[in-house]
């Protein structure tokens, strides 16, 4: 189907047939004019009792063969006219519809609800969309509690393929999910770009005001938003779920789509047909234009089925069948677990029932306020949409390492000491003293904070003693006892990696250009393994970011 801004340039390929209008109008006339002479009984019999004699089977009602047989000519005969409304591209032309993917590396995106995990699926649906878009132009902007331009507008798929490879959640200097931070770094990737853009977020959540942002961004861009969904809606104690309906607002607020991952090419292969949508028409009357009425064929035929008998109107009657068998109650299975269920599956519906009742009244966060205050908490965390009251409920729910989760979606005072107080719950203590560092570092009289920090360092250093002396006695080197899948920390080295402590090789010119050896294990470490690179790079943006406007490039 065209798109709206292509309709002013439709025209008809073949206008000449649009004569055929001419004879079509005459033969309706005389039909119409033969009907309303009442045939041969018109001048025998009187008009009052030929009134009641005559059989009115088809002409009483609007679905009738002449109805038809004047739809079916109106669509041949626009087919015949050749609709048209878009060039066909030329082969020396590049097509410079830009395509910009934003890719969540936050925390939530290692879950392995879908294998490998969230973030490799997600790498991997890239790379399979960017093989369906040889030789076009593509973007890649990364984030979490920061966002940073991975590569701007490229038609080179190698090198993002390259750098697509060495992502990963280390690199990120600062932990969070907070997807609005790419709306300026997309104002300097589009800049340069006079065509319409399209949009693909690849994520599992959003933040607290990310959907504001993103509708005030689409707004007023006008370019297209497509939000694909990783991960699935299972709620398991530690594991952040996706956010469909979340993210489904968000695609239906900034005029978008919203797309689940299949595990086939599907869908992106849908994808792919959305971007191409954003088909700018080319200005050169010498290039041909595409006839694209050719699904008329398809109405076409399914009328000129009907004549082929003749009560024609019931011949279409079995395309309800389908419809009857999907309403018809499925059997009832003679197995005893069916019978041993019957109670769980009724449970199961009421609840479908009153859940569907409770959305037509309360939003997700009402609902998610009254089973708090009843003490559901992990059925209120399901509810809320807000991710501060998602945390909340979590830490109620003693899930702590998933409302650490939720807590870093919110770039705030209060949201960072909810996040250290969870860790620090969680036994995740060296984790929980950076957030309360950066937390006095932001607002050094936030009330609670340094208490807690001195509290939480306490614990550090009781245990790297208590670990210490134990060595000691057992005379080997210990290792740190594994607390289980959250990746906690309770002690002993005693900050987070970043960019800073990035091991590097640090080269002279002369030395990689003398030594081949040199250069060539220089020159492969850098085109194998850009994470390093990266994580440098996103880490000196940051702390430019930090500083300020002011403080250079």
């Amino acid at each position: 189907m065209p798109d709206l801004a292509a309709l002013e340039y439709f025209h008809f390929l073949r206008p000449a047939w649009g004569l055929a209008i001419i004879p079509w109008l005459l033969i309706t006339l005389m039909l119409n004019r033969r009907q309303a002479s009442r045939d041969m009984f018109g001048g025998i019999i009187a008009p009052h009792l030929l009134e009641h004699l005559r059989l009115q089977r088809f002409e009483s009602r609007w679905l009738n063969p002449t109805n038809f047989t004047r739809v079916l000519s109106v669509l041949l005969l626009v087919l015949l006219m050749g609709p048209s409304w878009r060039q066909q591209p030329s082969p020396l032309s590049q097509d410079e519809a830009a395509l910009v993917i934003l890719l969540d590396v936050s925390s939530s995106m290692q879950q392995t609800d879908i294998q490998p995990s969230r973030l490799e699926r997600a790498k991997q649906k890239i790379g399979d969309l960017l093989a369906l878009r040889p030789d076009k132009k593509a973007a890649l902007i990364v984030y979490a509690g920061s966002a940073h331009t991975v590569l701007s507008l490229t038609a080179d798929q190698q090198i993002l393929r390259q750098y697509l490879a060495a992502i990963k959640p280390a690199i990120m200097p600062r932990a969070g999910k907070f997807p609005e931070y790419c709306l300026p770094l997309l104002d300097e990737v589009l800049r340069e770009s006079g065509a319409p853009a399209t949009v693909v977020l690849f994520t599992d959540g959003l933040g607290a005001g990310s959907a504001r942002a993103f509708e005030s961004w689409f707004e007023r861009s006008g370019d297209q938003l497509l939000v694909v969904g990783v991960g699935t809606q299972t709620e398991e104690t530690g594991l952040a779920p996706l956010e469909r309906k979340a993210l489904e607002q968000l695609a239906d607020a900034s005029n978008g789509s919203y797309l689940d991952l299949t595990v086939d090419d599907s869908d992106v292969r849908r994808l792919n047909r959305r971007i191409d949508s954003h088909f700018v028409v080319i200005q050169d009357s010498a290039l041909p234009w595409l006839d694209s009425g050719y699904w008329l064929v398809f109405p076409a035929m399914a009328l000129f089925l009907m004549w082929f008998r003749r009560g024609w109107t019931l011949t279409w009657a079995w395309l309800l069948l389908p419809l009857l068998l999907a309403s018809s109650p499925a059997p009832v299975l003679a197995q005893d677990e069916a019978s041993a269920n019957e109670e769980a599956v009724a449970a199961g519906a009421g609840w479908s029932a009153l859940q569907w009742f409770a959305d037509l009244w309360l939003t997700g966060d009402q609902q998610g306020r009254l089973l708090m205050q009843g003490g559901d908490y992990k059925a209120a965390a399901a509810r809320f949409d807000d991710p501060m009251w998602k945390g909340l409920a979590c830490y109620y729910a003693e899930d702590f390492m998933l409302a650490a989760e939720y807590f870093s979606r919110s770039d705030s005072d209060d949201a960072l000491f909810n996040e250290a107080n969870a860790r620090a719950q969680a036994r995740d203590y060296v984790r929980a003293v950076n957030r309360y560092d950066r937390l006095l570092a932001r607002s050094p009289d936030y009330p609670g904070a340094a208490h807690n920090r001195q509290r939480v360092q306490q614990l550090i250093d009781e245990i790297n003693r208590l670990s210490e002396s134990q060595q000691q006695e057992a005379g080997v080197s210990g290792e740190d006892k594994e607390l289980g899948s959250d990746d906690a920390i309770p002690a002993q080295g005693a900050e987070e990696l970043t960019w800073e402590k990035a091991d590097t090789l640090k080269l002279t010119a002369e030395q990689i250009l003398d030594d081949p050896a040199t250069g060539e294990m220089w020159l492969r470490s850098v085109q194998q393994d850009p994470s390093n690179f990266l994580s440098i790079k996103f880490g000196m943006q940051l702390q430019r970011q930090e500083q300020g406007p002011g403080s250079g490039q």
